[in-house]
This record gives structure tokens, C-alpha cells and sequence, in this order.
């Protein structure tokens, strides 16, 4: 064969077996993208059927294995600087030494350990002094089991009406409840039913005492009837389904019923303002949780005000949810699903931050860091200032002090407490919102010293001022 057509015959090969590549190449394209495609449109293969009963989380797992394997995750150890527990969590009293005293008579000073993992919600309840060595209401039950199924059973249909009934029953008697069958009816903690609509996996809110809660705080704003499952949108939904429980509240009246306290807003003051109108309750006192042994002070105890804090930060503000941070999205082949092994977004920048923030791992992990730690200062220095408090209290009423002379220091006491707890209750450290954590200190601080003073103004034999002095925005 000549030369020419040798190299002619090479290059025709050569144009071919490319276009064959090429070929090959856009067809497994093409293939690939249409299995992606049909993988993202078939989120899940319905092997079982779930229903407003289907309380057990692996039974949900039967359809959706993805989002279970990462919940069962929740039983592994999640611990940061600042929070967190193993596999026997600490007293958090070992952090916060004054934490006992400020609690001198009431259920948390036996016993108040760090939190776990979501699995642990129900077990760590049922075991802690506070339950076993105290009665308790079934309304503690609310945020801890899986508890609509037995509403709805003990209502009749009516949750509302069920809620009611279980918020007062003794909390040993809530959670023997079981159906006409026996099956026992509070044998779960938290699970997917009480988030996702069984027939359509759409978010959604369970728990009485938010949705009266959030219709109070939104008529407060000029919104009437607001009801979260018509009215919120889904991104609102993505905080809410976690503000459920993650917040502040109370047990009213004699029933116990399990309350929101937002009529006036979600702010510290507004809370507080709640608490002290006593047209709110039955008695028509300023409500209190228990009344310090120490100062003779009508003292509040704040749970764990997560919700009501991250509303006043930027991440609130800017639109972020609490399911971007603590639950962000992971690819897996063509589904983008939640990660369902809720925790701390410092254990997992990559996925909980990096996606909005720009910056290196390490960075946005010192930012948060330097939030924390002044955080942590400033908390410690509160409960300085209130220990000393305490003990100025003490002295005073040992030395024969009148409630009359009193009074204005275990008002100041009511104060500096109620600020200083609602940022050692509330999970973040400073982080979810750090102007407003360092503004509630710095009042915790200001109104512990006024109260020490107070009382010193005794020793001088000096009057106390009538009304605890107001400084900064109130």
C-alpha cells in the first residue's frame, strides 16, 4: 500500500474510533443523567405503612433508611467546648459551680447533667433525680416522647383535650399509659411522626403548646388566627419543627398545662414581663417556680430558651434555619437529604457553615470560638455576681433584716437570676445570638450588684431604694 493511503487509512481509523469514544462518552452521559433523574424523582420505595401511630422510627427506616442510619446516630457521643455527653454525661455543676446554690431548694439542684444525643431524650429523663426522687407532672412528657398517639387516645380523638389530661396526670402514670390492646403508648422518644405528616413527609408542628404559643406571639405582632401548619413557610417550618421543644415555658395552673409564655414577645424581658403580671394567673400573683430558700426571693427557672434566643440573631434575621445548621443537606447519588444526626454545627463546619461561609474550616471555627469564650466570661462572671448576692442576702437576714427591708433586693434577686439562667439553660453558649447573650449578662451582672448593695445600705443603716434602679433598655 502506498505511503498516502497508509496515513490516509491511519487517519480515518484514528476520526473514528474518536468519534466512538465520543459517542460512548455523551451516551453514558445521557444514561447516567436519566438514572439521576429518575433516582431523584423516586426518593424512596414505600415497603410499609405508616400512619399517625407509627411511633417506632425504625418502622419509618423500613422507607426511608437514608435519613434513619443518620439519627441512629444521635446515640454516638456529639461533645464541643461547651456542651454535650458521653456516655455518662457530667453535672454541668462541674462547669458552673454556682449552679447548685443559685438552685438551693428546687429539683435542679440534685440533679442537672449536660444533654445527649436526641436518642437519649426519653431515657435521660426517666432516670434523673429531678423525676425519680420528685413528683412530676405527665406535661414534662411533651417535649421527651413521642406522645401524640396517647393525646389522641386519652382525648378521644381531641388532642388538645388529651394534652390537657396528661399535662396533669402524675408523670409515672402519664407514661404507663397503654390502648385498650395494651400496647403501651409513651415508649419512644421524639420521632419522625412527630415532624413529618405520615402521608406526604411534609413538615409539620405536633405539639399543642407551640401552636398556642406562636398564634399568642403573632397576634402580639398584628397577625390574628395564625396557625403554623396553614400559614408558615417551609423554610419557617425547618425552625419551627425544632422551636417545638427546643424553648422556654411553664406548667400552668393546677393542671399543668404545658405554656409558651409569648404573649408579649420572645425577648428575656418580655418573657419575664409574662411572669410578672399576675392577671395572667389564677391567683392573681406574678407566677414563680419556687422561692429561694436563701434570699426569701420569688425565683423563676428558665429551660432551654434555644428558640426564643436564635430569634434575635443574625442567622434568624438573614433567614437561616435551624435545620441549615444543625441538620444541613447531603448528597447521596442524586438525593440531597437532611442529615438526621442532629448536633452541633462545630462538628461539622464542612457541610453547616461552609456553605454560606467562604472561609477555611479553621477560621470559621475560631470566629465561633472567640463568641463562646466571651460568652463563657461573661457567664461565670454573672454567676460571681449572684453568688455574692446570695451571701449579702444571707448575711442580712441572719442579722434580723425585715421582708419589708427585703423586698427590693429579692426583687433585684428575681431579676439578675432569671437573665443569668436564661443563657445557661439556652444550648449555645452566645452563639445563636452574641449582642443580645452579652446584653442579658451584662443586666444579670448590673442587677446582681444593685441587689448586693442594696443590702450593704442596710449595714450602713441606709434605706434601700423602693424600686430596683433600670439601666440601659428595658
Amino acid at each position: 500500500m502506498e505511503p498516502s493511503k497508509r496515513k490516509n487509512r491511519r487517519a480515518f481509523l484514528g476520526i473514528a474510533l474518536g468519534t466512538a469514544v465520543v459517542v460512548a462518552g455523551i451516551t453514558a452521559l445521557l444514561v447516567n443523567i436519566n438514572q439521576r433523574k429518575t433516582e431523584a424523582k423516586s426518593q424512596y420505595l414505600k415497603l410499609v405503612e405508616v400512619d399517625e401511630n407509627t411511633v417506632d422510627p425504625k418502622v419509618w427506616g423500613t422507607n426511608w433508611p437514608r435519613e434513619y442510619d443518620s439519627y441512629l446516630k444521635t446515640v454516638e457521643p456529639s461533645r464541643t467546648n461547651f456542651g454535650g455527653g458521653d456516655a455518662s454525661p457530667a453535672q454541668k455543676a462541674e462547669q458552673f459551680p454556682w449552679l447548685t446554690r443559685i438552685f438551693a431548694g428546687y429539683a435542679f439542684s440534685l440533679d442537672y447533667r449536660d444533654r445527649r444525643g436526641h436518642a437519649y431524650m426519653l431515657l435521660d429523663q426517666e432516670k434523673t433525680r429531678r423525676v425519680t426522687e420528685r413528683p412530676q407532672p405527665g406535661a414534662c412528657l411533651h417535649c421527651h416522647a413521642s406522645i401524640i398517639p396517647a393525646y389522641r387516645y386519652v382525648g378521644k380523638g381531641d388532642v388538645m383535650k388529651g394534652f390537657e389530661e396528661v399535662s396533669a396526670m402524675k408523670y409515672q402514670e402519664a407514661h404507663a399509659l397503654k390502648d385498650a390492646s395494651g400496647k403501651s403508648l409513651v415508649e419512644h422518644p421524639v420521632s419522625c411522626v412527630d415532624c413529618h405528616d405520615p402521608k406526604t413527609l411534609n413538615l409539620r408542628v405536633t405539639r399543642p403548646a407551640f401552636i398556642v404559643g406562636i398564634k399568642a406571639f403573632k397576634e402580639h405582632q398584628g397577625v390574628k388566627d395564625y396557625d403554623p401548619n396553614c400559614d408558615a413557610s417551609r423554610q419557617e417550618m425547618r425552625s419551627y419543627v425544632c422551636g417545638q421543644c427546643h424553648v422556654e415555658y411553664y406548667f400552668r395552673g393546677d393542671k399543668k398545662t404545658v405554656t409558651y409564655p409569648w404573649k408579649n414577645g420572645l425577648r428575656v424581658e418580655e418573657i419575664e414581663s409574662y411572669y410578672d403580671d399576675g392577671s395572667t394567673f389564677p391567683d392573681g400573683k406574678p407566677f414563680k417556680d419556687w422561692v429561694h430558700p436563701e434570699s426569701g426571693a420569688p425565683v423563676l427557672k428558665a429551660q432551654h430558651p434555644e428558640f426564643e434566643t436564635w430569634n434575635q440573631g443574625i442567622h434568624a434575621r438573614s433567614g437561616v434555619a435551624c435545620a441549615d445548621c444543625h441538620m444541613p443537606y447531603v448528597r447521596e447519588g442524586a438525593l440531597k437529604v437532611s442529615d438526621h444526626w442532629i448536633r452541633s454545627p462545630l462538628l461539622n463546619v464542612s457541610r453547616a457553615c461552609q456553605t454560606c461561609h467562604p472561609y477555611a474550616e479553621t477560621e470559621i471555627q475560631a470566629r465561633a470560638a472567640q463568641i463562646q469564650d466571651r460568652s463563657y466570661q461573661l457567664l461565670q462572671r454573672a454567676g460571681g455576681a449572684i453568688i455574692d448576692m446570695l451571701d449579702a442576702l444571707k448575711a442580712a437576714k441572719a442579722a434580723g433584716a425585715t421582708d419589708e427591708q427585703l423586698a427590693p433586693a429579692r426583687a433585684l434577686h428575681r431579676k439578675a437570676q432569671w437573665r443569668l439562667d436564661f443563657v445557661a439553660a439556652e444550648n449555645s453558649m452566645g452563639f445563636h445570638a452574641p449582642q443580645e447573650t452579652a446584653r442579658i449578662l451584662g443586666e444579670a451582672i448590673d442587677y446582681g450588684r444593685q441587689a448586693q448593695l442594696s443590702v450593704e445600705k442596710l449595714r450602713l443603716g441606709t434605706a434601700p431604694s423602693a424600686t430596683p434602679v433600670k439601666r440601659g433598655p428595658q
